[in-house]
């Protein structure tokens, strides 16, 4: 097995929002991918005394333990738990009501010696090479097919689509929206290579064309993790000025790799 993990902050005096861990059970038998992506809440009142960092540090902690510690509980429900131990931590002191409160994507994966389970919550990405070469994109793409009208505002999203029926769906305060992620086990030997990406890192596909999934995938076996990242980086300044593919995107964004060869 070989893993490489990168992760990246996109403003070198903001503190990175994302979070990622493979995690390797002593037994020496399967493993898990864990990659959260903060969502960066608006200028304004979150509800909450504590920062996104703090938050993706509690989820993804939570998340990495629970999966590798209880293989036999679903990834739905490992992501449920994970939630409701955050909320627990903080429901004193914060208003976990407010639409802002703290909440991050999800994309999760784990092995054992029979299967592979995937998990993804909004849009971080997971791709799944197989046996035969064929790369899957697994993606959660509510938030992608919304109409652009409808994501004028952060304001609007906020109030009628996050974590709403007929919107989509972020890891917040509540803990059945695990059961809104895109889920579902293959056979292990069907599966040969795993990669995780947050939003910040599938820029590359998703903003800037520069090639398919299947594209990206080989972009990180052939030259790495870090190679995809710092790619992105530089197209994020040649179109800092035309913002022809970024739009009212900010430059740069938390970007985070991780790559798992089984």
């Amino acid at each position: 097995m070989r893993t490489e993990l990168v992760s990246e902050p996109g403003d070198e005096d903001r503190p990175n929002e994302d979070f990622a861990s493979v995690g390797l059970p002593a037994s020496g038998q399967g493993g898990v991918l864990v990659v959260l992506d903060g969502v960066t809440p608006p200028r304004g009142e979150t509800g909450c005394l504590h920062s996104v960092p703090w938050f993706t540090a509690r989820l993804g902690g939570a998340l990495t333990e629970l999966t590798v510690s209880l293989p036999d509980v679903p990834l739905t429900d490992a992501l449920a738990r994970a939630i409701a131990r955050t909320a627990e931590a903080h429901a004193e002191t914060c208003d976990l009501s407010h639409p802002r409160t703290p909440q991050a994507t999800v994309a999760l994966a784990r092995w054992s010696a029979k299967t592979v389970e995937y998990l993804v919550l909004s849009d971080s990405a997971l791709l799944v090479e197989s046996a035969d070469g064929t790369i899957t994109p697994y993606l959660d793409d509510r938030l992608a097919r919304l109409p652009r009208a409808s994501l004028a505002t952060d304001a609007l999203i906020d109030a009628h689509l996050r974590n709403k029926e007929g919107g989509f769906f972020t890891a917040a305060a509540d803990p059945s929206v695990a059961g809104r992620a895109v889920s579902g086990v293959l056979a292990r030997g069907d599966v040969r290579r795993l990669v995780g990406l947050t939003d910040g890192a599938s820029r590359w596909v998703e903003k800037f064309r520069e090639g398919g999934w299947e594209d990206c995938f080989t972009f990180v076996r052939k030259e790495g993790a870090r190679a995809l990242v710092d790619r992105v980086r530089a197209l994020e300044l040649a179109d800092a000025a035309e913002r022809t593919y970024l739009g009212r995107s900010k430059t740069h964004d938390d970007a985070t790799v991780v790559y798992v060869e089984l």
